[in-house]
């Protein structure tokens, strides 16, 4: 592999480590306005120097902020394309717009709207994703506001009561057959329309008309989604309103960790059975068919102070590491965790003291695990550089055939390096965002390694993009 192609599998990792991990929020380390410049340079320069590859990311495991953003770019630079780019392009595009958030895809048509990317393309991919919607009457109602721009901005054509619930004055409308619609009207004037609605919109017209938020809840529980019911779970306890609990046997597992560590440390000892239950299932529909077949495997999990993350997203790392700890026990034949802490019960772990990575190491390479994995920040600073030491040693002298293979997965972006920090030389670091990822993460860890080149990285790619694009084919 010559030098140029080095460097463009190095900048590929680079990205996706980004792209996993940050949505350009304030970190523990790094404020909002450095994660989004940081963010937006690697996005223009890859766009600039890798189309190709740069499109082929839609397809990995990148969040969906950073998918918008790179569909946002693709479609702002779509000028003089081959025609094969084009529709590759196309393609990727509209399978990653059905995977994401309906919220999501109009806040970036509304983004394209602003930025005047009018271009035929760019208004056929929003056709053809709001045509496929599978109930327009519940969008016109719950995204009202995307729905409207996007259709005015791709000239597309809204017929019946669709297009007066979008463009025409509420005072002006006198009634609706669409029995939504009507409940949407209705309930600007009165308290007992308001319960035929979505939760996101009811919310703010039950704040309007003086509605007490318990009853407000114990009234809409039947409307909400799993995902609302997961997010009210300790309102809905604060409130006494039994109804909007969540059954969290059916949650997924990284946001069923965040949850759980949202929870006081009473209440966690106090539900402690049924919370370990709910995340070892969500640990075992993640692993899907793989449970059992990783071998001996060790963990170093990171609970120092820094896995509070942020305001903007609280122990965020933390719940990272919890997520991973149920997964990997799920995936290894025979499993240990070793917390930076010291904790013993991995449910009443919080973010505390400084990061431990060495000397929890030691302890974890004495186990001669087939697999090693840390869950880390990378911030070793107790004392600085002992991780890096333990690991350089171990490779050198103690294991330098690479019987015990060792991955760092960091959930954290670092602004000012343009990545994920790493833990030592030789040792591949990778970013992850949630923990049901870990088997694909580990997997692209070896061109973090330098272990594949190039033209590997290649075919991984483009592997991944007909597994990605048959899916949708297939659904």
């Amino acid at each position: 592999m010559d030098r140029r192609e080095w460097v463009a599998c190095e900048d590929v990792v680079l990205f996706v480590n980004a792209a996993v991990t940050s949505t350009g929020q304030r970190e523990f380390r790094d404020g909002e306005q450095a994660q989004r410049m940081s963010l937006a340079f690697l996005h223009e320069y890859m766009v600039g120097n890798y189309r190709e590859l740069y499109a082929a990311c839609l397809a990995l495991e990148i969040n969906d902020h950073n998918a918008a953003l790179v569909v946002r770019h693709l479609l702002l630079t779509s000028r003089d394309l081959p025609t094969a780019t084009r529709r590759r392009e196309g393609a990727l595009i509209a399978r990653r717009l059905e995977l994401m958030a309906p919220q999501r895809v109009y806040r970036l048509f509304r983004e394209l709207a602003r930025l005047g990317v009018n271009n035929r393309r760019t208004r056929a991919i929003m056709r053809d994703w709001i045509a496929q919607r599978p109930d327009p009457t519940f969008d016109a109602v719950k995204y009202r506001s995307g729905v409207k721009a996007a259709a005015r901005h791709a000239h597309l054509p809204v017929h019946g009561e669709t297009g007066l619930v979008l463009f025409a004055p509420l005072r002006r409308l006198k009634g609706f057959k669409t029995p939504l619609f009507e409940a949407w009207r209705q309930a600007h004037y009165t308290q007992s329309a308001l319960y035929d609605l979505p939760y996101t919109v009811a919310e703010g017209l039950a704040a309007r008309h003086g509605v007490r938020r318990p009853e407000f809840l114990r009234r809409i529980a039947p409307k909400l989604t799993r995902l609302e019911r997961l997010r009210l779970q300790e309102a809905g306890e604060r409130l006494k309103v039994d109804e909007v609990r969540a059954d969290l046997t059916a949650m997924p597992l990284t946001r069923l960790a965040s949850y759980v560590l949202s929870l006081t440390r009473e209440v966690r000892a106090r539900r402690h059975d049924e919370l370990h239950a709910a995340l070892t299932a969500a640990a075992r529909r993640a692993a899907v068919d793989a449970s059992g077949t990783w071998g001996r495997v060790v963990a170093v999990l990171d609970d120092s102070f820094s896995s509070f993350g942020s305001t903007a997203k609280p122990q965020r790392p933390l719940a990272v590491a919890l997520a991973c700890h149920y997964l990997l026990g799920t995936l290894a034949g025979s499993y240990t965790a070793l917390w930076t802490s010291g904790a013993r019960d991995a449910l009443m772990v919080r973010p505390n003291g400084p990061t431990r990575l060495g000397d929890r190491l030691i302890d974890a390479l004495e186990l001669r695990p087939d697999r090693l994995i840390v869950v880390s920040d990378g911030w070793d600073n107790a004392p600085p550089g002992l991780a890096a030491e333990v690991l350089r040693v171990w490779r050198a002298r103690l294991d330098p055939a690479g019987a015990t293979s060792v991955v760092h997965l960091n959930p954290v972006y670092d602004a000012d390096d343009f990545g994920v920090k790493g833990i030592g030389a030789g040792v591949p670091t990778v970013g992850v965002r949630d923990a049901e990822d870990i088997p694909t993460l580990v997997e692209l860890a070896r061109f973090a390694e330098g272990r594949a080149g190039f033209e590997q990285l290649d075919r991984y790619l483009m592997a991944r993009q007909e597994r990605f694009l048959a899916g949708g084919a297939a659904r």
